[in-house]
């Protein structure tokens, strides 16, 4: 299998970091800092989408019962509730995440899953230990996707499935312009004005950036296909809501 090339989500951005190297730091930061707001803020900018669409989203991929599940940059637990859920047993799902303040949030509001603090590069699970592996809306925020994929294919069982859940830059200017105005200043100025001594507001404005800034849908298809992954799809919901599924060959 050949290597696939380096590539980042989104350039660097400079005006939250200096450069590529403190992207990292930075990110984590940003959710350590702003982790007990983080399900509030949430809710206005998923539209609505809410619990139902990660649910569906896990069974439409396949999730079953009896499967064990690593859900990759966990957060407060919103993917992996759903997750458990489906598969009936909160002790089948482990969450991962960088942040420690995620981490934290996770774990008091989902007794039972397992939480371990480990970056997406560098997963620190055994070899085919997972049937499914989840990632719900933290794509961007990877610094590098081959390296990414390739973790998330190692740790995955033959036969095994990826689900990326995103938001994509909308197609058409009509739809870009109305997601900028909504995602990109109304959200971020109604966190600011809720959350005024927090950062709430700068992970908002982040999150659109990086939106607006990252490769496309088929950049990221190329990446799961050349790490080794089989029936890559997209499919896209509302015009901006991304469900990525892969397969690990059997």
């Amino acid at each position: 299998m050949e290597a696939p090339d380096r590539v980042a989500p989104h350039p660097p951005l400079a005006e939250y970091y200096a450069g590529t190297g403190e992207r990292v730091g930075f990110v984590r930061r940003l959710f350590d800092d702003t982790a007990p707001q983080y399900d509030r803020i949430n809710a206005v900018f998923s539209l609505g989408t809410g619990a139902w669409y990660r649910r569906q989203a896990l069974l439409r991929a396949g999730l079953r019962p009896g499967m064990r599940v690593l859900d990759v940059a966990v957060g407060t637990g919103l993917v992996a509730r759903e997750a458990a859920r489906v598969v009936g047993d909160p002790g089948a799902v482990t969450g991962l995440d960088p942040s420690r303040g995620m981490l934290a949030e996770a774990r008091r509001q989902l007794p039972g899953i397992g939480l371990v603090q480990g970056r997406a590069e560098a997963l620190p699970l055994p070899d085919g230990s997972v049937d499914f592996l989840s990632m719900g809306y933290a794509l961007r925020h990877v610094a590098e996707l081959g390296a990414a994929f390739a973790e998330y294919r190692r740790v995955l069982r033959p036969g095994g499935t990826v689900l990326l859940l995103e938001i994509g830059r909308p197609e058409g200017r009509r739809a870009h312009a109305a997601a900028r105005f909504y995602l990109g200043t109304v959200v971020p100025a109604l966190c600011r004005l809720t959350a005024p001594r927090g950062r709430a507001g700068t992970l908002m404005q982040y999150y659109w950036d990086t939106i607006e800034a990252c490769v496309p849908a088929d950049t990221i298809l190329h990446h799961l296909a050349a790490s080794g992954f089989e029936a890559v799809r997209c499919d896209t919901a509302l015009g901006i809501f991304r469900a990525y599924t892969a397969r690990r060959p059997g």
